[in-house]
């Protein structure tokens, strides 16, 4: 039987097979990143918010497949080296816009009227819910929020299901985890940080390599909208991050 066009399956298989390295080479232990997600779920299925129901998730998806892919639009990935000249100039084009978690801090520099269109331009954010207030303000404006689970995150994840169930309009969710198994209503396009798994959940929505522009990525330097990090720890990742963008065959 085929699977439906919103279950978002790894551009290439190596993007979900390197998760194995990265625990590996962290001394991560795969039964956190599992533990996570099935409490990620859990809550999020049990909150009584419609719109976060299974079947809703996954209408959420094929409301960006259409936004984005159907549309023919192009899409710019902002990293957390973003800068507010990038930004402006790309406000200039008609691109939609897919934020690495608080890179959407970078919005707060723009003038209100550049800001609320940086904002309309959101596809959507991917957060790990540790980017602080440019990811709660994604939140707290209802703005889409691919959210993930890892071992280590499950307080930042709380808490921005709090933030998000007490929004006038709580933020339409669709769930990611790394691990090697299928745990059905999230899904697993591969890819490390939040940057990179941007990256890897664009192609697997369908959105060709050509109309994929990637923003404040940079693999030597920790962005000033990273969020909460250790600099050194943090350097490591990008490494990663850098390794899975060369996979992927993307410019940064």
């Amino acid at each position: 039987m085929s699977r439906p066009p919103t279950d978002l399956l790894p551009h290439i298989k190596e993007v979900v097979t390197i998760q194995d390295e990265f625990r590996t080479h962290f001394e991560w232990g795969l039964d956190h990143d599992q533990l996570s997600a099935k409490e990620l779920i859990s809550i999020v299925e049990d909150s009584g918010i419609d719109l976060w129901s299974r079947p809703n998730r996954a209408a959420t998806v094929a409301n960006i497949q259409r936004r984005a892919v159907l549309r023919e639009q192009n899409v710019a990935i902002l990293g957390a080296a973003i800068d507010v000249e990038e930004l402006i100039q790309i406000l200039e084009t008609p691109t939609l816009l897919i934020v690495a978690d608080g890179a959407a801090g970078v919005f707060s520099l723009l003038p209100d009227t550049s800001a609320e269109r940086a904002w309309s331009r959101l596809l959507f954010m991917v957060s790990d819910a540790d980017g602080g207030d440019g990811t709660i303000q994604a939140a707290r404006r209802g703005k889409t929020i691919f959210l993930h689970a890892h071992g280590d995150n499950r307080e930042d994840w709380k808490k921005l299901l709090d933030i998000s169930i007490e929004a006038y309009s709580p933020p339409p969710l669709v769930l990611t985890h790394q691990t090697p198994e299928e745990i059905p209503g999230m899904h697993n396009p591969g890819g490390f940080t939040d940057g990179d798994r941007a990256a890897c959940i664009a192609l697997s929505l369908g959105i060709p390599i050509h109309r994929i522009t990637l923003l404040g990525t940079n693999t030597e330097e920790v962005g000033r909208w990273s969020g909460t990090t250790v600099r050194s720890t943090k350097l490591e990742k990008l490494k990663w991050m850098g390794r899975i963008l060369r996979l992927l065959k993307l410019d940064f």
